[in-house]
């Protein structure tokens, strides 16, 4: 486990397998995505090794459904009295009322699926709150909604106008200094125009479900890299 200070209320928990992110304002603390299973004792750690307590825990939001995101939310929910939050769309994914939808993997993406090791399945975990496009929750003076469907039909990310803060989900990756759209989607078109819109955001701090935090000059980060990446 490895924390990385991104801002003074934001910090990125690297876990064993995923990436949590943890926001701190005068409603207590947000966790945004928890990992794979098993992590929640790791991100107990990470809160405390800021200064925090897991007890402040107010909201976990999931950006989506797939395990590397999901698999300890339940447990933290359970531990802190969390609220979770999803989109309307990811809600009975992550309950497990019903079943994921596949992504379409190009030959270079199954070659990385296959790679991929094997991670524990996510408890079933409750969605106190379901979202949709536009909805804007009480963190950072008012985080609003961004539904980017693609990776999976009810991806979201978060974006802060207030602090110029953008959490991207899955729908971008910065990979070795690249920033590009996700992989392993449902949808690739989606991705790629969820991507296009995310870089059209005004922020100063972008963080991303999987890559390095860019904490200051996102917006030209970001719409340099949707440039190299023309809309079908």
């Amino acid at each position: 486990m490895e924390i990385i200070r991104v801002r003074d209320e934001l910090h990125m928990i690297t876990l064993e397998f995923g990436t949590a992110y943890l926001w701190r304002d005068e409603h207590g603390l947000t966790l945004v995505d928890t990992g794979i299973a098993g992590s929640a004792d790791a991100i107990e750690e990470g809160i405390r090794a800021v200064g925090q307590e897991p007890a402040a825990l107010r909201r976990i939001v999931l950006t989506h459904h797939h395990e590397d995101h999901t698999g300890s939310a339940a447990v933290l929910a359970r531990r802190h009295c969390a609220q979770v939050v999803a989109h309307r769309l990811e809600a009975p994914v992550v309950r497990r009322e019903q079943p994921p939808v596949p992504p379409v993997l190009s030959p270079f993406e199954q070659q990385l699926w296959e790679g991929l090791p094997a991670v524990p399945p996510a408890e079933p975990c409750p969605v106190h709150r379901e979202v949709e496009d536009g909805d804007v929750l009480d963190i950072g003076g008012g985080a609003v909604v961004v539904h980017v469907p693609g990776h999976t039909d009810g991806s979201i990310a978060l974006h802060l106008p207030g602090p110029g803060v953008l959490f991207t989900g899955d729908a971008v990756a910065n990979v070795q200094g690249r920033i590009v759209p996700g992989v392993f989607n449902t949808d690739p078109a989606l991705t790629l125009a969820s991507f296009h819109r995310l870089a059209a955001l005004p922020v100063e701090t972008a963080v991303f479900g999987h890559g390095d935090p860019i904490a200051r000059g996102a917006s030209a980060a970001l719409r340099a890299a949707a440039e190299q990446h023309a809309q079908v």
